[in-house]
C-alpha cells in the first residue's frame, strides 16, 4: 500500500463500497473526479470553525466551505444552538412556524428592492420557479442566459447532453457569452416577443475557468433590453449571496433585477433557498402552486436568523474582503517568486486560481494536491469561499503551505511542463 492509500485508507473502503450500491459511489459536484485521486480524501466526518476531518483523521483548512454554504464556520455555536433548539422541540410541522413570516420581513427589508419572499431547499428549486414565474408572468418562453453559467441541476439548465433534454427540456434556452453585449442585443432581436426573462449571475463563474467581472454597461443593457422587451431580469445570488453586498450582490454591480434567487451562505449549511421578488409579481406568485415536503421547516429558517446576526457580528463582507486580500496577494506574489503566472480572479471573498501558462489547469491540479498534501483544501476546477471563521494565522499557516507547493512545483516543472502523462 503506497502512501497515500495509507492516507486515505478507510475514504477508500468506504467508496468500493459506495460503487456497488450507489450510481458513480459519489455523484455529482462531490465526485472524486472533479478533485485530484490520491491527494484529496472521498468521505469527510467533521468540522469545525474552518477546518474539517476526513473519515481517516486527516484534517485540513477548508477553502470550499461546504461549496460556499459555511460563511460564519462549522458547528458556529450560535446558529447550531437556535436550530438545534427548534428541532428538540419539532422542526418539521404540518404548518409553519412564526419564523417564516420573521425571516421574510428580514429579507424583504434588507434585500435591495425586494417586496416578498418565498423558500425551498436548494438553489435549483428557486431558479426553476423564477424563470417560471417569469413565463407564467409574461406568457413568453424564451429564457437567456450566459454561456458557462450554473443555474442548478434541474434538467431545463443542467450540463446532462442527453438528447432528449436537448430536444424538448432545454429548447427554450438561449445562450449568449457572458459580458458580450453584441451577442446578448442579437438575442434579443432574434427572439423579439418571445422571451420571458434573462437569468445571470452577479459576476461569471465557470467551471474549469478564470472568473470574470462584470463590464460597467453590461447590467445596464440588460436591463434596457429586458425593458423593451418586456421581459424580467433574474439575479441568481445562490452562490455569492452575503460575501459580496448585505442587501443582496446586485447592489455590488447598481443592478436592479425584478427576482433574486439566494441560498448557501444565508442559512450556513442548513437546508434552505430563497426567491425574492418585486411586487408587479406578487399576484402571479401568490397564485402559483410552490410547495415541497420539506420548504417550511423552521430550524433552517432559525439558523438563517442566527447567520445573519453573526454575519454582522463577526464583520461581513468588509471582514471576509480583509482575509481574501491576503490570500490573493499572498498566492500570487508567492507564485511570481516561483516563477509561475499564478493569478486570483473573482471577488475577495469567492477567489479562485489560475496560471497563465496553463489554461488546461494542470498546473491547478499539481497545485492543488500539493496544497492538500499539507492540510489546505482547496478545489483545482471550482472557486473558493472565504469564512468568517478563518483567521489571519490560518492564512499565515496556507500561504506557508503555498510557498512550499510553488516550490515543489518548481522542482518539478520539467516532469510537467508538457502536460499529464498518458
Amino acid at each position: 500500500m503506497n502512501a497515500s492509500s495509507e492516507r486515505f485508507a478507510k475514504s477508500q473502503e468506504y467508496f468500493e463500497r459506495a460503487a456497488r450500491v450507489i450510481p458513480g459511489g459519489i455523484y455529482g459536484s462531490k465526485s472524486p473526479g472533479f478533485l485530484v485521486p490520491g491527494h484529496f480524501p472521498y468521505y469527510l466526518s467533521s468540522a469545525s470553525g474552518c477546518r474539517i476531518k476526513d473519515v481517516d483523521g486527516n484534517e485540513f483548512i477548508d477553502y470550499l466551505c461546504g461549496y460556499g454554504s459555511q460563511i460564519v464556520g462549522y458547528g458556529n455555536p450560535e446558529v447550531d444552538r437556535r436550530a438545534l433548539a427548534q428541532i428538540a422541540v419539532g422542526d418539521l410541522l404540518n404548518q409553519p412556524h412564526p419564523v417564516m413570516v420573521e425571516l421574510a420581513e428580514r429579507l424583504v427589508g434588507s434585500v435591495s428592492g425586494m417586496d416578498w419572499a418565498v423558500f425551498s431547499k436548494n438553489g435549483s428549486d428557486m431558479t426553476t420557479l423564477a424563470t417560471s414565474l417569469a413565463m407564467a408572468e409574461t406568457g413568453k418562453q424564451i429564457v437567456i442566459a450566459a454561456e458557462d453559467a450554473y443555474h442548478g441541476a434541474t434538467n431545463w439548465c443542467s450540463s446532462n447532453v442527453f438528447p432528449v433534454f436537448a430536444s424538448e427540456e432545454q429548447r427554450n434556452i438561449a445562450y449568449f457569452q457572458y459580458n458580450d453585449i453584441a451577442g446578448l442585443e442579437a438575442l434579443f432581436a432574434r427572439h423579439r416577443g418571445k422571451i420571458a426573462c434573462v437569468i445571470l449571475t452577479p459576476y461569471h463563474h465557470p467551471t474549469f475557468k478564470p472568473q470574470l467581472m462584470p463590464s460597467p454597461d453590461f447590467f445596464p443593457t440588460v436591463e434596457r433590453l429586458c425593458a423593451t422587451e418586456g421581459a424580467y431580469f433574474i439575479m441568481d445570488d445562490i452562490r455569492a449571496n452575503y460575501r459580496l453586498d448585505a442587501a443582496g450582490s446586485h447592489v455590488r454591480f447598481d443592478a436592479h433585477p425584478q427576482m433574486v434567487t439566494m441560498g448557501k451562505a444565508m442559512a450556513n449549511g442548513y437546508p434552505l433557498s430563497v426567491l425574492l421578488g418585486t411586487k408587479d409579481l406578487a399576484v402571479t406568485a401568490s397564485g402559483f402552486f410552490i410547495t415541497g415536503t420539506y420548504w417550511m421547516s423552521g430550524a433552517p429558517m432559525l439558523a438563517a436568523m442566527a447567520t445573519l446576526d453573526e454575519i454582522e457580528r463577526l464583520g461581513g463582507v468588509p471582514r471576509l474582503e480583509k482575509l481574501g486580500a491576503i490570500l490573493k496577494e499572498g498566492l500570487e506574489s508567492l507564485g511570481a517568486a516561483a516563477g509561475f503566472g499564478a493569478r486570483v480572479s473573482g471577488p475577495l471573498a469567492i477567489p479562485y486560481l489560475t496560471f497563465d501558462e496553463d489554461p488546461n489547469l494542470y498546473f491547478n491540479q499539481r497545485f492543488c494536491a500539493a496544497m492538500a498534501d499539507r492540510g489546505i483544501f482547496i478545489h483545482p476546477h471550482h472557486n473558493w469561499f472565504i469564512s468568517l471563521a478563518l483567521t489571519e494565522k490560518d492564512l499565515e499557516i496556507t500561504l506557508d503551505a503555498a510557498r512550499g507547493s510553488f516550490a515543489q512545483m518548481a522542482a518539478e516543472r520539467q516532469s510537467f511542463r508538457a502536460g499529464p502523462p498518458r
